[in-house]
């Protein structure tokens, strides 16, 4: 339930229905849990089904519907209260809902929606994560704008987040990188060509290493040196480490992205002897086959690997290390791992291991896994140089942008800039406008998209709302206005769909799924140009001009906050 001064109907209904129940003592949350909106605003704005209370009150739930009906008074709050079948639908009383909910809108500004139910514990949010010496790619796109989006989202709820990149700076790829550029590299050539070269050495590895095994040995070899900290290995390592970093800065810089903490792999190399005396001193790591293991089966889970027969550390042994290094110096209470589903069962068996470890907060880790990229059906490979660079994306999509401005509109002021905001905007909330979860196959005409439900649309509907706010010369600063005026079922569609916004910031924090805010943004938009299509706002009547001012102001202000959550610019011109 939720615990904040907005208007919340769903709280006043479960507790006057509570109150009517009193004898039952049904629990005023298990109501509030039962609540639905119905999918017709002809049945009502909420409504009560009333199948679970007929096991409770050994009555039909049509009898139930109507006697409640029957005992609960609908004023103030509700216009009407009625009993359809085995359903209680409540009409909201329009006049008190514009009034709360526009008048909460003038007062917050862009915090309405906030909350403060973090109390600034701190969240720590691992994402993005890209490998080094690799190119940034596409199918990293999902963790970099899900992992942002949650860290906006939490910190609007008032939680302290901490941002990590935790970078793959460490593994057996810089073996096979070395051994490549030491075969058919140099130093010329990485210079100039920066990742793409990099990426054409690791692909040539790859190619060469199916027609001759004994490279894969050289590989482990050199990445042996590296954890030795043997010279040549690590100045050669830090050097692809540079080149990667610089490159990713750039896609970082486009979107906007930063980090509090940009400690990849490698930061946790001191810490590993630690974790592994822990485990031992715990029992818990066995012998197999020359590896080191924790053996998980009574889990119903396979070993979760330690350490390799040559000794070399894996991604499990670096995450532990990470997860303890993390608590200690953040005392999160929570630590989000935004990466792909492919990856499940990994985090499944180390969140395991650290709970073996004696660890209560094991239970505050949480995987939020996403679907997979692929590219027309396949999957992205970067061994086989099937990826589409992410730079390339988002510099397509602001060059698509800026055609389309100096076709439309060149005399738009500051048009580079808006042509950024509008072609990033594009690529995220594509990423961001589906079910986290859902596979996606990635396409560049889906992708540079701006007709139907985008990015852009959402963008030019907050354009369209400052451009009729502008001519107005309206001013959010005289909060009053006439709710009253506000009586066509256009805008009240508005309004009751600005009434829900904090709600959907709650249920996308507690699903960890930024989508519900992408899908009621457009729901907005779909309701605001709805009203615009229908009612005048520009009137001779100046209380319902007033009124209808600041509807636009609220759908212009929820708009902007709505994408600010997202990620996403959003321009006042387009």
């Amino acid at each position: 339930m939720q615990t904040n001064s907005y208007l919340d109907y769903k709280e006043i209904i479960a507790d006057t229905v509570g109150k009517v129940l009193a004898e039952t003592g049904l629990e005023k949350q298990a109501i509030y849990a039962l609540l639905e909106y119905p999918p017709d605003e002809k049945l009502g704005d909420l409504a009560l089904p009333c199948f679970q209370l007929s096991k409770i009150l050994k009555k039909a739930p049509n009898l139930i519907a109507q006697e409640l009906e029957a005992k609960i008074d609908p004023a103030p709050y509700f216009e009407a209260v009625k009993a359809t079948g085995p359903y209680l639908n409540f009409f909201v009383a329009p006049v008190t809902l514009a009034g709360e909910v526009l008048g909460k809108i003038m007062t917050c500004g862009s915090n309405y929606g906030a909350h403060a139910i973090g109390g600034g514990q701190n969240i720590v949010i691992d994402f993005s994560a890209p490998n080094i010496a690799k190119p940034f790619h596409v199918g990293h796109l999902s963790s970099t704008v899900i992992g942002n989006a949650l860290y906006k989202i939490f910190e609007f709820l008032g939680y302290n987040c901490v941002g990590i990149n935790h970078l793959g700076d460490w593994g057996t790829q810089f073996g096979k990188l070395i051994t490549a550029y030491k075969k058919w590299g140099s130093a010329e050539a990485v210079e100039k060509g920066l990742i793409k070269e990099l990426q054409r050495l690791y692909v040539k590895f790859h190619s060469e290493a199916e027609q001759d095994p004994s490279l894969e040995d050289e590989a482990r070899e050199w990445f042996r040196k590296i954890e030795n900290g043997d010279e040549e290995a690590l100045s050669l390592w830090r050097w692809f480490k540079d080149i990667s970093l610089e490159e990713f800065q750039r896609v970082y810089d486009l979107l906007e992205i930063s980090f509090d903490s940009m400690a990849g792999e490698s930061f946790y190399n001191d810490k590993i002897d630690a974790v592994l005396d822990e485990l031992k001193e715990k029992q818990l790591l066995v012998e197999s086959d020359g590896a080191a293991i924790v053996n998980l089966e009574d889990y119903g889970m396979p070993p979760c690997l330690i350490l390799k027969k040559d000794g070399s550390t894996l991604y499990a042994t670096r995450d532990i290390a990470a997860a303890l290094y993390r608590k200690k110096t953040y005392q999160f209470v929570k630590a989000l791992y935004v990466t792909g589903a492919a990856q499940s069962l990994h985090f499944k068996q180390w969140f395991k291991v650290v709970e073996l470890m004696g660890y209560d907060w094991a239970k505050d880790l949480v995987h939020i896994p996403f679907g997979l990229v692929s590219l027309e059906g396949e999957k992205l490979s970067t061994r086989k140089g099937r990826v589409v660079l992410l730079e390339d994306l988002l510099r397509t999509a602001i060059e698509k942008t800026l055609a389309i401005i100096n076709e439309k509109n060149p005399g738009l002021a500051r048009k580079e800039e808006v042509a950024q905001m509008v072609g990033v905007g594009a690529v995220v909330f594509g990423a961001l406008s589906v079910n986290r979860i859902k596979d996606v196959t990635f396409s560049w005409e889906e992708a540079l998209s701006f007709e139907g439900e985008t990015g852009p649309y959402l963008q030019y509907t907050h354009a369209r709302a400052c451009s009729i706010l502008r001519k107005a010369g309206f001013s959010p600063e005289v909060d009053t206005f006439a709710p009253e005026k506000l009586n066509d079922p256009a805008a009240l569609r508005v309004v009751k769909t600005l009434y829900l916004f904090p709600e959907k910031v709650l249920s996308a924090a507690n699903e960890y799924e930024p989508s519900i805010i992408s899908r009621y943004l457009i729901d907005l938009a779909h309701a605001f140009n709805g009203f615009y299509h229908e009612c005048q706002v520009l009137v001779d009547d100046p209380d319902l001009q007033r009124a209808r001012l600041v509807l636009v102001w609220a759908v212009k202000t929820v708009l902007a906050t709505g994408l600010g959550l997202l990620g996403i610019k959003a321009p006042e011109q387009m």
